[in-house]
């Protein structure tokens, strides 16, 4: 990868990915949901809602959540779907790179 190539890739914002996840878990729950809260204990997610973050997170992201990335602990926490989110972002960059 040249440096021009690198400079065109954003750096990941760990706190814009965060903030724009709550946001969309809370308009569709109607919640006001902490970044670290559990929200499959607390009730605001049930089996269905996590579809809807599966899609949510490939559309906004133009990543693939597949496989053993399709874990409960991945979506737990807004947190976790962002980490989960970073390492699929760095895996697809790592794979392009070769």
């Amino acid at each position: 990868m040249t440096p021009e190539q690198q400079t065109e890739k954003a750096p990941f914002d760990t706190d814009a990915v965060v903030d724009e996840i709550t946001r969309f878990v809370a308009k569709q729950t109607r919640t006001s949901p902490e970044a670290d809260q559990d929200l499959f204990a607390t009730g605001v997610a049930n089996s269905m809602f996590a579809m809807q973050l599966v899609v949510f997170l490939e559309q906004a992201y133009s990543v693939t959540v597949a496989g053993p990335d399709l874990q409960l602990s991945n979506f737990r926490t807004v947190k976790s779907m962002a980490a989960l989110v970073g390492r699929l972002q760095a895996d697809a960059a790592a794979d392009s790179d070769v």
